[in-house]
């Protein structure tokens, strides 16, 4: 029974992460092809490029929001084991990242990890990778390399805490799938004199 409430669910969290809030927006609200915008990319930072700031944090929260359900529901409501919390986990971020409405070229996953890692039932996995990320934003200036150090920094910390190893494979699959999306941008190295450094400097001058 287990199994055939792991798929259904998996595959309600790949149909629901598919979906392109982002894309949506821009057409219903701004008549604007977002992906004209930006990098192309169909994903929220190009809704704050296209409408500005509200409509961006509409379309973050939406893409968030998606990621948090199925999780949250196998977890709390059905109380599925742990392997089967990450498979329904990945699905959601597999459908935002690979979206069968947008011919299989979805957004970069960054807003939908954070939906699903709030949903995880281990919070310490979602803080550890809010501050990897706000200090791989502080310190470097390539954005592709800010999720990679997120993932990369949180994957270091459950190595180095022990517990479930469950963790360590869907930090491992999540970063597999960021550096999937963010390849190309990872030709450009990171560059660690970044925000941080120049807000130093302001404040020096």
């Amino acid at each position: 029974m287990d199994t055939v409430l792991t798929i259904l669910l998996a595959v309600a969290a790949f149909i629901l992460g598919a979906i392109p809030f982002s894309v949506i927006i821009g057409r219903w609200l701004l008549a604007k092809d977002i992906t004209g915008y930006g990098d192309g990319n169909p994903g929220a930072a190009n809704v704050f490029r296209a409408g500005g700031v509200k409509t961006g944090l509409l379309a973050v929260a939406l893409d968030v929001a998606k990621g948090i359900p199925c999780v949250l529901l196998a977890q709390t409501m059905l109380h599925l084991a742990e392997p089967a919390l990450i498979v329904v986990a990945i699905c959601a971020v597999l459908g935002h990242a690979f979206s069968p409405f947008l011919h299989w070229q979805g957004g970069k996953a960054i807003a939908v990890t954070f939906g699903v890692l709030l949903a995880y039932p281990r919070h310490d996995i979602l803080l550890v990778f809010i501050v990897c990320t706000a200090l791989g934003f502080l310190l470097n200036e390539v954005d592709a390399w800010t999720m990679i150090l997120g993932a990369t920094g949180t994957l270091a910390y459950l190595a180095v805490s022990g517990g479930t190893s469950w963790g360590l494979v869907l930090m491992s699959l999540i970063l597999t799938i960021l550096v999937i999306k963010h390849f190309e941008a990872l030709h450009t190295l990171p560059r660690f004199r970044g925000r941080l450094f120049r807000w130093v400097q302001s404040l020096i001058r």
